[in-house]
């Protein structure tokens, strides 16, 4: 018997989004992003399902060790680098590549006094205004780092794009044309493409990319979604009907009583709430599926359960799988009646919901 809530995962999905990253940059290598458990997935169970990538990048240095103990032997980048001395040693340690986003990683990267050496990216901020060099700083930081015995040489340079899901704004051209001029005389490999990047600027589509929510089947951008891009979602999202019941005209569903019945209302209780993952915040009137048909939400989301209007749905019943997004409906849709992004609401599903894998 399958548990009240829990999620599925097609794991050909990463496959074929994987091999539409090829499609859209065909003369680039992938750094496939799998960071904070890979967007909720499981990081050990995607990245052996993206075996054919080039590298994988994550966030921290303990996510990149459990990868090698994992038996992970494609390069791994640590995108928010190392943060102390013990941090650099077992990026060395675990053959980690490395991000340098500030000076104090430098002074850090000065003072080792370990014999292997390290593969680092150079962050330039070219505007988003997180990690990353300024501009004015980059060619002394480099001259810098080409310095430190402990690098290896040509150093890797890149930057994040801050806008990329805006094709019409000014924002993503000038970030390019600013690191373009800055790095046009020096060597080493170049990274700037992320998921909508790869989709939309092909002017981003340097040696590496570094696709992220387009490997899981999810759009990055708030118009479209993952299968009109062409992608196949991984994750699925599911609980069944516990009760069903008559709500009169007049009274009201849910904690704070805030939403009132207009007419009589077939309503029927879903056993998934936001201590499962669900959006607290999403708002009446978001669908889920049962039997294939929509059914809006009602009320207000609790800890365990939500409420939906099951008047159209006649022969909808207790024990009824329902759908809270997947196949037939999509996570952006969900993610836009909650006032929230997609990437939010595969990061957010808790320990409670069991996975299977299809």
């Amino acid at each position: 018997m399958k548990p009240a809530a829990y999620a599925t995962l097609n794991l050909q999905a990463a496959g074929h989004n994987l091999a539409m990253v090829r499609r859209y940059a065909p003369d680039a290598k992938i750094m496939a992003v799998i960071k904070a458990n890979a967007y909720g997935h499981g990081m050990i169970r995607i990245a052996k399902a993206l075996d054919a990538t080039d590298a994988f990048a994550v966030a921290r240095v303990e996510e990149g060790i459990k990868l090698r103990e994992a038996g992970i032997g494609q390069p791994i980048t640590v995108l928010e680098g190392f943060t102390c001395a013990l941090e650099l040693a077992a990026s060395l340690r675990y053959q980690l590549d490395a991000v340098v986003h500030c000076r104090e990683q430098i002074n850090l990267l000065a003072e080792s006094l370990e014999r292997d050496r390290i593969n680092v990216w150079l962050k330039i901020d070219t505007g988003m205004n997180r990690l990353g060099f300024k501009p004015t700083e980059f060619a002394g930081v480099h001259q810098r780092l080409m310095q430190l015995p402990v690098i290896k040489k040509p150093i890797n340079l890149m930057t994040h794009l801050a806008s990329a899901d805006d094709q019409s704004g000014s924002s993503t051209p000038l970030q390019l044309e600013l690191f373009s001029t800055l790095t046009a005389d020096y060597p080493g490999v170049r990274s700037i493409a992320n998921s909508a990047g790869i989709l939309r600027w092909r002017q981003t589509l340097t040696e590496w990319v570094r696709p992220g929510v387009m490997l899981y089947g999810i759009s990055p951008f708030p118009e479209r979604t993952g299968g009109q891009l062409g992608l196949t979602p991984i994750m699925g999202l599911y609980s069944r009907l516990i009760a069903v019941k008559s709500v009169a005209t007049g009274e009201s569903v849910g904690y704070g009583g805030s939403w009132l019945c207009q007419q009589p209302t077939r309503m029927g209780i879903v056993a998934i709430g936001y201590g499962d993952g669900y959006p607290r915040h999403a708002k009446p009137g978001t669908p889920v599926l049962i039997n294939g048909r929509k059914a809006p939400l009602i009320g207000r989301v609790s800890m365990d359960m939500i409420s939906v209007d099951l008047t159209g749905l006649p022969v909808a019943q207790v024990g009824d799988t329902v759908t809270l997004w997947g196949e037939g409906l999509p996570v952006e849709i969900i993610a836009l009646a909650a006032d929230t992004i997609p990437y939010a609401l595969l990061c957010g599903i808790t320990q409670r919901v069991q996975i299977f894998e299809e």
